[in-house]
C-alpha cells in the first residue's frame, strides 16, 4: 500500500472553515452513506449519470475496498452542527498503465465553498506522486460548476466517448506550477 493510504491533509476553506482531506477507510462507509442520502437529485445525477439513491453489495464493496495504488479515494470531512462530518469525496482509478480517470462529489450544502478545488488538488498531487502521466474525467455538460474546477486545474477537452458526456484529460507531464493556481490552490 502507498503514503496514499494514510493520507491526512488540513485545509482552510475561503469562507474559514477548516476541513480535513483523508484517506477513505472502511469505516467512512456509513459516513459515505448519510453523504449520499442528503445529496439532491440533481447532484446524484451529475456524480452517476443516473438517479442513484440505493447501492448494491458490489457497488458498496467496489467504493470502499480501495487499494491505495490502483484506486484512490479521499473524504473531506468538516465540522457541522457540532459534529464531524463527510462533505465530499473523490477517487480515481487506473484505467491503464499511467493513466487514471477521476470523479468527484460534494455534499450539496458544501458546494461553492472550495472543497471541490481542495479535493482535485490532493488527488492531482497523489496521481503526480505515483507517477501517473495522465488524469481523465467524464461530465454532464450541465455540471458547470465542476467543469469549471477542470478547467481551473488545466484539464482541456478530449474526444468524447458519449457525445452526452463531456471528456477532459489532464497531462500531469506538464509543469505542476502550470495551473495558474496560488499557493492556497484557488
Amino acid at each position: 500500500m502507498s503514503d496514499a493510504a494514510t493520507y491526512a491533509a488540513q485545509e482552510q476553506l475561503r469562507d474559514g472553515s477548516l476541513v480535513s482531506i483523508l484517506a477513505l477507510r472502511p469505516e467512512d462507509e456509513p459516513d459515505m452513506l448519510a453523504a449520499l442520502a442528503q445529496a439532491s437529485v440533481q447532484s446524484l445525477q451529475r456524480r452517476f449519470f443516473v438517479m442513484k439513491r440505493h447501492f448494491s453489495d458490489k457497488e458498496r464493496a467496489f467504493f470502499m475496498d480501495i487499494d491505495f495504488e490502483n484506486h484512490v479515494a479521499l473524504t473531506a470531512r468538516a465540522e457541522e452542527a457540532g459534529r464531524n462530518v463527510l462533505v465530499g469525496g473523490c477517487r480515481y482509478i487506473v484505467s491503464e498503465p499511467g493513466q487514471a480517470e477521476m470523479a468527484f462529489m460534494v455534499v450539496d450544502g458544501w458546494q461553492g465553498r472550495g472543497v471541490g478545488s481542495i479535493l482535485m488538488r490532493h488527488l492531482i498531487k497523489l496521481g503526480r506522486d505515483a507517477g501517473l502521466k495522465e488524469l481523465s474525467a467524464e461530465v454532464l455538460p450541465e455540471n458547470t460548476a465542476m467543469r469549471k474546477i477542470f478547467t481551473k486545474f488545466g484539464f482541456k477537452a478530449a474526444p468524447r466517448k458519449d457525445p452526452q458526456i463531456v471528456s477532459l484529460v489532464l497531462k500531469l507531464t506538464e509543469d505542476p506550477g502550470s495551473t495558474g493556481l496560488d499557493a492556497s490552490g484557488y
